[in-house]
């Protein structure tokens, strides 16, 4: 196969492409340059995609005997990914912006790019698995279903950040440190392979916020919006410059000029753009046990189809039989579990497809009664979930948070929170 290798610098894609070649493939190396500034240098283990980065992708090319291209997609990555990041913000919600560039750019620009110049797959170095099983078709016949599953490297596990891209894009990318346990694992191969990546540090943190300060990223992009901070009374405790800079869950920073009657910490329990207000109380405000989500999409054999009517969207999913444990009818509820944070713990849940308009979540509850977390971005004609968690209440989520769907290591489904409840206080 004619293979793109996105090589962005690090040891994990410096030794994906490594592994493509050995596997016979006709490998040709691309650095996409995502940063408007070309000056950008890297700090430390913060930001990626700069100078350095672009020099470290070409040597292990160099190395690999493949050749390279540095592809300019910073404007793509402005209007989509870093436009996102600003807009949610803004609009009281909490953004992922790895996710939207999994989406946007990895397996959107990427990708059809990579299928405009003839190329069969994009390699990178996430840690995740993609798992190909045959299935029954309704008509006859079969045909192959590509699986996202879990890394067994837990510590690195990417398959949350990559749901987004959905089945049909994953089907054309190759994961090759898919069965690596461990990171350890990879710099030894990269060492034993002469990459002079090996020993490099891990990026982390937003790559456009290279100094680490979103907050102050924020204000540069968006203006300084002085508003008040409330408890959950009303009374005023604060101030900020900001309420776009504030997220559920959060504790640090609040800069309280009054302290809670009883002593304890508070956090931030809802942001209110449209008043620019920031609401803080009691960590037990942050527990929630219901969670919808917007612009579900679900994988191949997750759900059979869905009967087309004039008041629902086209079908979630193409017609197919499978073996798979977990093939609900619409509408019906099944046992799983989701996660809302990219490295955050699975819990055990109820999840059931929703493809209804707003006000339709079979609680009973009108919308204007509904006691959403924070501001609601729902769009109402896209295909929804409904989550009801079975285990412990989950602390903190937040409209614009990424929830995916998991039967143990598998990938169900991936959606956009957009409003979550809050669970009974314990007695």
């Amino acid at each position: 196969m004619r293979v793109l290798a996105a090589m962005s610098g690090g040891v994990d894609s410096a030794v994906a492409a490594a592994l493509a070649v050995e596997a016979g493939h006709d490998v040709v190396g691309v650095h996409m340059a995502l940063s408007r500034n070309r000056d950008q240098f890297r700090t430390g283990s913060r930001g990626c995609c700069s100078i350095e980065d672009a020099g470290d992708a070409r040597r292990a090319a160099d190395v690999l005997g493949i050749p390279y291209y540095v592809w300019d997609l910073s404007e793509r990555f402005e209007d989509t990914v870093v436009a996102d990041f600003l807009s949610e913000y803004e609009a009281g919600r909490t953004p992922n912006p790895c996710v939207r560039c999994n989406e946007h750019i990895k397996f959107e620009a990427l990708l059809d790019k990579a299928t405009a110049l003839g190329f069969d797959a994009v390699a990178t170095g996430h840690y995740a698995q993609i798992e190909s099983r045959e299935v029954a078709l309704p008509g006859g016949g079969r045909r192959t279903v590509r699986e996202l599953h879990r890394s067994p490297n837990d510590a690195k596990d990417q398959s949350y950040v990559l749901a987004v891209a959905g089945p049909e894009r994953l089907a054309r990318a190759m994961f090759p440190l898919g069965g690596f346990a461990s990171k350890d694992e990879v710099r030894a191969e990269a060492a034993r392979r002469g990459l002079s990546v090996s020993a490099k540090p891990d990026s982390y943190d937003i790559c456009f916020v290279a100094d680490g300060d979103t907050r102050g990223f924020l204000q540069s992009r968006l203006g300084s919006r002085p508003g008040s901070v409330v408890d959950v009374s009303g009374a005023v405790v604060g101030e900020h410059d900001g309420a776009y800079a504030f997220t559920v869950g959060q504790r640090r920073g609040l800069a309280l000029g009054r302290p809670a009657a009883d002593g304890k910490a508070r956090y931030v329990v809802d942001v209110q753009p449209a008043t620019n207000t920031v609401v803080v109380g009691p960590a037990e405000l942050l527990s929630v046990d219901r969670i919808a989500g917007e612009k579900a999409l679900w994988f191949d054999g997750v759900l059979p189809p869905v009967e087309p009517s004039p008041s629902l969207p086209n079908p979630l999913v193409e017609p197919v039989e499978t073996p798979a444990a977990v093939v609900p009818s619409a509408d019906e509820w099944f046992d799983a579990e989701v996660q809302v944070r990219a490295h955050g713990a699975p819990v055990p849940a109820r999840v059931r497809s929703i493809a209804r308009p707003a006000g339709a979540y079979g609680d009973g509850i009108p919308d204007g009664e509904r006691p959403a977390s924070a501001a609601d971005g729902s769009d109402p004609s896209a295909p929804a979930m409904e989550i009801e968690l079975t285990g412990a209440p989950l602390r903190g989520v937040a409209p614009g948070q990424s929830v995916v769907v998991y039967s143990g290591t598998r990938v169900l489904g991936q959606a956009t929170v957009s409003r979550a409840w809050r669970a009974p206080a314990p007695r």
